[in-house]
């Protein structure tokens, strides 16, 4: 039997389980780690500068491609703790990633050791399974067990936690006989689907709401081919938004208080019966509960058991992997399309065809400074179908999703439950290092690319190109918005006359020095007649250095976006539009 360290089996395991990319920072406890890293080889590295930041970078890698797992890797103290944000927001949209941490060693576990902490039980709540590995012959089965619990049921993040001597200890493995453990995923039955379909046949205005599970399950194609099948329109969430094409006749719209569109509430408003996959319910898509299910029926189909009923009882739950479920869909309901047994949805789907043709929001603003709508108004005609958008929360995250479109699966890349700030640069890093030839398009305001910019300098030096959108008016928005509530405008301001850099108005921040500084290049722009030519120069000098490039465009102060506290009551700010539906017959017909 070869004889190895506990960390080169670690690493042996890690190769066979698919893995070939790493983000990190070496640190004294995680070195024996790093070694066999180097010695094995095999798994390439991004140094990080920040471990929260690597985190990030590990859950976009899992983000941009069905199968990925991120991992991270640095000391159990400072940078275990800093991991617990990414493990928060991994944990919450059901992301695997692998965190592994350097520990100090076991004699010296509860003695106050340097940088030592118990960071297994400060990661168990955000984590599916967290262990510090005691003993040396563990090891490779811990780390078999870490890919098992990931991929199995649920996804989600592990973290293992590895004492110095632990890692330095030789102990017997042989990794050409090791072999992954079996997935485990529960998977609906026939008569289970057929149940489902017949409530729906039932109804007369059914709808199909696609959540995060459909592209976690990697299936989108099979959600868009059950619509098509029934001829039932989708409302995908903000975590399922690809799941459909946004230019499909069947996709109705998003709900929600504040990702949504106004055609999405009205149609949901407007139904009788839901068929849920693969999501979760979330506040801010439902709203209050009673407002959300009054004069409708619902199916809940989740692979954790424990999500049926978790936000509210559904009339009929489905416990199944999401991809094994539209399976079993698609055949049932081809079945009864074979058998002319399912209803006409014309009608219906006209209706909300109509919806999604007349109820809109304004755009084409022209002021000085720029409101943002406009930018998104740019974005949609210089970005293509194939561009993969990365962004967090706040304001610019939700107009993004008012304006925006999105035609695939993983091109809305969006850590939606926990959204913390400074997620975006290190994940857009994540998705590019997964998908070097993609079009990646980063999108923040000016607080989120302040939290965690020094990951700009990451990109440069690994040669990480793509486009950082950056809208920027020096406020902290959403947080203002909700303070309105308050009647308040407290401690949200973020502009101040920079002494070095007067042009940029008052603003504060001079982000295009700071990109520079970083090393990747940057763009201001101030008049949105500029926009166009501004994507151009920043894809051109993309393109040249193989850097990010930053788009930054200075916006007017104050900007009340869409929202609020029901699907029933947003409060527009004056930006609805109403348009004649041409596409109606009564339209042809007044003609």
């Amino acid at each position: 039997m070869p004889r190895m360290t506990a960390t080169e089996a670690a690493v042996h395991v890690m190769k066979k389980e698919g893995i070939d990319t790493a983000f990190g920072i070496p640190g004294a406890a995680i070195n024996p780690f790093y070694a066999s890293l180097r010695k094995i080889g095999g798994i390439s590295h991004v140094l990080a500068r920040h471990m929260e930041g690597a985190s990030h970078m590990a859950e976009g890698y899992t983000r941009a491609a069905p199968g990925n797992v991120g991992v991270c890797i640095g000391t159990s103290g400072p940078a275990g703790t800093d991991m617990i944000t990414g493990l928060y927001s991994a944990a919450a949209d059901s992301i695997p990633i692998l965190c592994i941490t350097g520990q100090a060693p076991r004699d010296r576990l509860h003695k106050e050791d340097f940088q030592a902490v118990d960071i297994e039980t400060i990661a168990k709540p955000v984590t599916k399974m967290a262990v510090t590995v005691l003993e040396p012959g563990q090891v490779p089965r811990v780390f078999q067990q870490a890919f098992h619990e990931m991929r199995s049921g649920r996804p989600g993040p592990v973290l293992i936690d590895l004492p110095l001597d632990v890692q330095m200890s030789e102990i017997e493995f042989d990794p050409d006989t090791y072999e992954p453990l079996p997935v485990y995923k529960p998977s609906a039955t026939r008569a289970q689907v057929e149940k489902a379909l017949t409530m729906a046949n039932e109804s007369e205005r059914p709808l199909i709401v696609a959540g995060g599970g459909v592209i976690n399950a990697n299936a989108g194609a099979l959600l868009t081919e059950l619509a098509e099948v029934t001829n039932i329109p989708v409302i995908p969430t903000l975590m399922g938004w690809g799941t459909i094409p946004d230019d499909h006749p069947l996709m109705a719209g998003m709900v929600g208080l504040q990702t949504s569109n106004r055609y999405g509430n009205a149609t949901m408003l407007e139904s009788d019966f839901v068929l849920g996959i693969g999501n979760r319910w979330a506040n801010r898509h439902t709203g209050s509960i009673p407002v959300y299910t009054k004069g409708r029926k619902f199916v809940h189909v989740d692979i954790e058991p424990t999500q049926i009923g978790r936000v509210f009882n559904p009339d009929y739950g489905i416990v199944s992997d999401a991809k094994l479920a539209l399976e079993l869909f698609v055949e049932v309901a081809k079945d009864l399309k074979a058998a002319g047994r399912l209803p006409d949805r014309n009608a219906w789907v006209d209706s909300c065809q109509m919806r999604k043709r007349t109820l809109h929001r304004r755009t084409n603003y022209d002021d000085v400074p720029m409101k943002p709508q406009r930018v998104y108004q740019e974005m949609n005609k210089f970005f293509d179908k194939g561009t993969r958008y990365v962004t967090t929360i706040g304001l610019s995250q939700i107009s993004a999703a008012q304006h925006l479109h999105v035609f695939n699966s993983r091109h809305w890349i969006n850590c939606g439950q926990a959204g913390p700030l400074g997620w975006t640069i290190p994940a857009a890093i994540g998705v590019k290092v997964a998908d070097p030839r993609g079009d990646i398009v980063a999108i923040s305001g000016d607080f989120d690319f302040q939290f965690m910019i020094e990951e700009l300098a990451v990109a440069a030096q690994h040669r990480v190109p793509y486009i950082h959108v950056l809208v920027n008016n020096s406020y902290l928005g959403l947080i203002r918005q909700a303070q309105m509530n308050f009647k308040m405008d407290f401690n949200v301001k973020l502009d101040f006359d920079n002494v070095n850099s007067p042009e940029v108005n008052g603003y504060g921040v001079d982000h295009v020095k700071v990109a520079e500084g970083l090393g990747c290049k940057a763009v201001r722009i101030f008049d949105p007649k500029d926009i166009q030519a501004g994507f151009a120069r920043a894809r051109q000098l993309m393109d040249e250095f193989s850097v990010p490039v930053v788009v930054e465009f200075v916006l007017e102060r104050v900007t009340n976006v869409p929202m609020g506290t029901d699907i029933d009551n947003i409060n527009e700010f004056g930006q609805a539009i109403d348009l004649r539906d041409e596409g109606s017959e009564e339209s042809k017909k007044a003609a």
